[in-house]
Formats: structure tokens, sequence, C-alpha cells
């Protein structure tokens, strides 16, 4: 197992989008956990992303169903052993709910191993990303960047019923960009494979192994898989495609940061690929 704990990169400007990204995401996932596991269920269902909902738009009379377990009443045995009663939650063919749905879904987790994953890697790879970018075009790529990793999974599956949620396809995003805008930085790592060591590799290496990972899932997996994967690879490949071109804005916030970066990569002055 690979694990990165920091990279060799500075920044210049305190990242506070990605900062406050973090918080919103912990702030969401502590209201979450302290839910009831059907009230859990049920505010995952509503505010998640389904894919089949994109056919109320052409279908209104079209209403989903997404099944949750009831929870067993403390002291009922007649559940002993066996998995609770299932019913479902009735998603009503409601534009403005969808279209929510798909912004919303970004900041819901499964638990809290899931958002802490996913803020790790927006802790270590965000700041150099919004660093280069500013933070209000930072912002708008965050989001646009999770729109598509969405979209990558409904073109995929669009008639599932299963609620999509997380900030992997967003974060996926920051990774593309991470990728080919500093493709020479120096990424710490921990490797655990008996024996616990740690070393450095450069980031395009990392990152394109955790790309590799997740085609790997896709192509051999695929629909078995509880992860959706397709949104990780579109996001991944929004960054990579967008970055560059949100990249001719000039390197921000001066030459300071400018004869910062270069010379830590031994770039040319005006080599920001």
């Amino acid at each position: 197992m690979l694990l990165p704990l920091y990279d060799d990169n500075p920044t210049v400007r305190t990242p506070y989008v990605s900062y406050g990204l973090i918080a919103i995401n912990l702030a969401v996932m502590l209201w979450l956990s302290q839910l009831s596991q059907l009230n859990e269920q049920v505010e995952v269902i509503k505010h998640g992303f389904v894919p089949q909902r994109i056919q109320q738009f052409s279908n209104p009379k079209l209403i989903v169903q997404v099944p949750v377990e009831l929870e067993a009443p403390q002291g009922d045995f007649r559940f002993a052993g066996q998995r609770p009663p299932v019913e479902a939650v009735q998603l009503d063919p409601v534009p403005v709910q969808i279209l929510a749905s798909l912004l919303t879904s970004m900041f819901l987790h499964g638990g809290w191993l899931h958002v802490l994953g996913n803020m790790w890697f927006l802790w270590i790879f965000g700041n150099n990303v919004e660093d280069r970018l500013g933070p209000v075009i930072y912002f708008v790529f965050y989001l646009v960047g999770g729109l598509l990793a969405t979209a990558s999974h409904w073109a995929y599956d669009p008639s599932s019923t299963i609620p999509v949620i997380g900030a992997s396809g967003a974060v996926a995003t920051i990774l593309g960009a991470y990728a080919v805008t500093f493709p020479k930085a120096k990424v710490h790592t921990l490797l655990f494979i008996g024996i616990v060591t740690t070393f450095e590799m450069p980031a395009l290496v990392w990152l394109g192994l955790w790309f590799g990972g997740e085609l790997v899932q896709a192509v051999f997996i695929g629909k078995d898989l509880t992860v959706a994967v397709w949104a990780h690879i579109g996001g991944f490949l929004a960054g990579v495609l967008l970055m560059p071109i949100l990249s001719f804005r000039g390197p921000p916030p001066g030459d300071s940061w400018h004869e910062e970066v270069s010379k830590n990569f031994s770039l040319p002055p005006t080599d920001w690929r």
C-alpha cells in the first residue's frame, strides 16, 4: 500500500479555499454521524446523486425508489442474526432537487475513513493547485471537476439507483491538475508491504500509479465495485485537460512565486506545463 505523506512543493498564498472545503466536508460528516442509521440513509439518498434520476427530466412520470434498511427496535429479538427489513425512499421528479444533488453529493461521505482519505489527498495536493490558479478559479475548477466526474459515472451506469456520494471525483480533478502542473515535485510516501518504510518519488509517477490502479479496477472489476471508479477516472482526466488551459492566465501571485517554483523544479522561467 502506498500512502502520500507530504510533498516538497512551496506555496506563496494561504490555501483558504482548500481549508474551507476540508472544513465543510468534515462538518457534514460530523452531522451525518449524529443521525440514526435510518435517517443517515435517507439523507444520503435525498442529497446524493442517483443516476437514474436524470431520466426524470425526459420522463416526469418516472418515480425513482431507493431501498433503505430499517433499523430493528432495540431489544427486538425478531431480527436477531438477520438483516433488518427493507423499504424504500421515493424520489419525485423535481428538477431543482435533481440538479442540487449534483452539488450536495460532493460533500457527503459514507464514513469517517471515506472523508478523511479524500481530505488527506486534498490537503497534500490542493494547496499548490490553488496557489497556481488563485482562490476563485480554483473553487470553480473544483466544483466543475466534481460535476464532470459525476457525469462520467452517470455515462457508465445511467440506470443505477445507488446514490453516489463523496468528494473523490472533485479531488481526482485536483490530482490530475497537479500531475500536469508539478510533475517533478517530490511526494514523500509511506510504503506498507509486510514492512513499513518511507521514500520519495516524482508526483507524475505517484499520481500515474494511482490513476493506473483506478483503470485496473474499472476494467477488471467493473460494476462489482462499491466505489465509483469511473468518477475518479473522469475527474482526473478533467484535471489533466483543463489545467493547461487555465494555466495560460499566468503565474500568480507574482515574480516571487514564479522564481521559487522554477528553482524548485529546475524549469525555465516561462515553462508552466
